[in-house]
C-alpha cells in the first residue's frame, strides 16, 4: 500500500462525501445501522468514521448507544462533525485504530465500514479492536468483495490502466478492493485472537440517486486516486476524469458487493 493511500485530506472528504455517499456508502449504512440496532449496545466505537455517514446511521437507529467516532484525518472529521452535530448520543474524536486510546473492554461494540483496507498492520488494528471490546462484544467489519463484483470501481480501474499502460495508477485495485478474499481476512483476525468469525457476501444497489457523474468524480478526485494521478502531471487529473465519466456513462451499474464480517471476543 503507498503511503498516500490513506489521506483524505484538502477538498478530497468535501467530494467524497456529496459524491461517494450515495454512490457506495449509504446502502451499507443502512445495513450497519440494522444489524447494530438488533444488538442494543451500550458503547460503541466506530473506527475509521470517515466523514460520518454510517454514525449517523447508527445513531438514528440506535439512539441510546452511546457512540464513539474516531478517524487518522482530521478533515473527514470535520465533515462528520457537521453531521452529527445534532446527535447528542455521538462524540468525535481523531484516533489510528493500529493504537486506539482506549482502555481494554471500554466497547460492547466495534464498527469499521470500509476502513480496514487502508490500515498498514490490518493484524494489529484486529487486535486493537479486540482489545477494547468487553467479553462477549462484537466487531463488525464491511469490507469491499472483489473488484470484478462491482462494475464501476472495474471500470475506474480499467479506463485509468488503460491511458498509462505502462505504468498504471493502482490505488483502485490495491487498496479499497484489494482486501476481499474471506480466506485472507479470517486469517487476520484469528490472528489478532478472534475464533468466533462469521462471514457474509452482501450484494446491494446504489442509491437511486448515484449517477456516473458521482462516480467519476467521487473516485477520480474524491479519494486518494487523486494523488496519483496529479503525480502524472498537469491536466493528467482532468484528463482522467472526462475519460471515466465517458466510460461509466455508456455503462453504469448500481451492482455492489461486500462482505460482511461479525467477530465476537
Amino acid at each position: 500500500m503507498a503511503s498516500s493511500d490513506a489521506t483524505f485530506a484538502g477538498s478530497i472528504p468535501s467530494i467524497y462525501d456529496r459524491h461517494m455517499g450515495p454512490l457506495y456508502f449509504q446502502p451499507y449504512a443502512a445495513e450497519v445501522a440494522r444489524r447494530v440496532a438488533g444488538w442494543q449496545p451500550d458503547r460503541l466505537l466506530e473506527t475509521a468514521a470517515g466523514t460520518g455517514i454510517v454514525t449517523a446511521a447508527i445513531a438514528h437507529a440506535s439512539p441510546g448507544t452511546r457512540i464513539t467516532a474516531t478517524d487518522l484525518n482530521p478533515d473527514m472529521l470535520s465533515v462528520a462533525k457537521r453531521r452529527l452535530s445534532s446527535a447528542p448520543n455521538v462524540r468525535t474524536q481523531m484516533a489510528d485504530m493500529q493504537s486506539l486510546p482506549f482502555e481494554d473492554g471500554s466497547f460492547d461494540a466495534v464498527v469499521c465500514q470500509f476502513g480496514i483496507m487502508f490500515v498498514p498492520d490490518k493484524v494489529r488494528a484486529h487486535a486493537e479492536a479486540r482489545r477494547v471490546l468487553a467479553p462477549g462484544g462484537r466487531y463488525l467489519l464491511v469490507i469491499w468483495d472483489r473488484l470484478e463484483k462491482n462494475p464501476v470501481a472495474q471500470c475506474v480501474h480499467d479506463t485509468i490502466s488503460g491511458m498509462f499502460p505502462d505504468d498504471p495508477p493502482q490505488f483502485v485495485g490495491r487498496t479499497p478492493f484489494g482486501y476481499g478474499d474471506p480466506a485472507a481476512i479470517e486469517h487476520d483476525l484469528m490472528a489478532a485472537g478472534f475464533t468466533d468469525i462469521e462471514f457474509e457476501t452482501v450484494a446491494l444497489d446504489s442509491s437511486p440517486d448515484a449517477t456516473a457523474e458521482d462516480a467519476s468524480l467521487g473516485l477520480v478526485e474524491g479519494s486518494p486516486l487523486r494523488a496519483e494521478l496529479e503525480a502524472r502531471g498537469d491536466g493528467w487529473l482532468e484528463k482522467a476524469e472526462a475519460a471515466v465519466r465517458k466510460a461509466l456513462t455508456a455503462n453504469f451499474s448500481r451492482a455492489l458487493s461486500a462482505h460482511v464480517v461479525t467477530a465476537r471476543r
